[in-house]
């Protein structure tokens, strides 16, 4: 449970703004959500700590890994060590039910309005939690797909099955040899869609849900909109933020809201159609969105 000391800070810092945020929720048809890494940080997603820890100890002794993140980059010394670290990897972040309920509650939140998300998260919560795929653009990728690493072809392959074999048939760091995925293509060794480099794939299914949230934005072009942009930091701000400032500027009935522990800010030319929450957005849609 949460503490009452920690109830009390949050409340007196942050309920002016959390109240005003809470009414034009409340008033809004349509909201299009921004969604970065600091939504699934608050729902529990860590990557450092205790839950890095009792994951990947092995790896941390024998590496000196200090998260689970920069863990991914490391040159393993085979195959067969690299799928054992991003196995689980994958399985604790994308297929294990670990949200504390956040997501959940932000589904509770806009399932009866219009909405759409647009997101740089790849571990696919929101679908976990209710949202609508066809509501949903992933621009990232989706830990749950692999692709091949040249890429001979723009295709992507479902991987819950073959990560949950190396998962559970894994010994000392290492899957075995038959389990390594490699491309039906060309044969050459898959690898994650996640996009770090020109090698992404961008298959039918992203290009499609593409056009959805640019249909999307057109058809509510001057309208009354919410632009609620939930744990987006400065990595590739161009993706979510400042898209969201543009389309706030833009658009004298829009209201542009941001909640994200100490990096909520946004423009003076659009403060006074903005809410910056400088809070875990956990707390604010669980104390302060939801209560009576």
């Amino acid at each position: 449970m949460f503490s009452n000391r920690k109830i009390t800070t949050f409340t007196k810092n942050c309920s002016d703004k959390v109240k005003r945020l809470r009414e034009i929720l409340q008033k809004a048809d349509t909201i299009i959500i921004g969604a970065g890494a600091g939504l699934s940080t608050s729902a529990g997603f860590t990557y450092t700590g205790q839950r890095f820890e009792d994951n990947f100890s092995d790896f941390i002794k024998k590496y000196g890994f200090r998260d689970m993140y920069s863990g991914g980059f490391h040159p393993f010394e085979s195959l067969e060590e690299y799928w054992a670290y991003w196995s689980r990897y994958i399985f604790i972040n994308r297929y294990m039910d670990s949200d504390n309920g956040t997501y959940k509650r932000l589904f509770e939140l806009v399932k009866d309005k219009d909405y759409f998300v647009l997101t740089t998260n790849v571990d696919h919560q929101f679908q976990k939690a209710g949202f609508d795929k066809h509501r949903l653009f992933y621009t990232q990728g989706d830990y749950g797909l692999f692709q091949c690493s040249e890429p001979c072809h723009n295709a992507t392959y479902d991987n819950e099955k073959v990560i949950r074999d190396m998962v559970a048939r894994q010994e000392d760091m290492k899957v075995p040899a038959g389990l390594i995925p490699h491309c039906p293509v060309c044969g050459k060794p898959m690898t994650m869609n996640l996009r770090a480099d020109d090698t992404f794939v961008q298959d039918e299914r992203w290009y499609q849900a593409g056009e959805r949230y640019s249909d999307f934005i057109r058809r509510h072009k001057g309208l009354q909109v919410l632009f609620l942009e939930l744990g987006v930091g400065m990595n590739t701000p161009w993706i979510i933020k400042y898209p969201f400032w543009q389309m706030t500027a833009e658009n004298p009935q829009a209201v542009y809201a941001c909640i994200n522990d100490g990096e909520a800010r946004c423009p003076k030319g659009i403060a006074g159609q903005s809410i910056c929450i400088n809070g875990d957005i956990g707390w604010v849609l669980h104390y302060c969105i939801f209560r009576n």
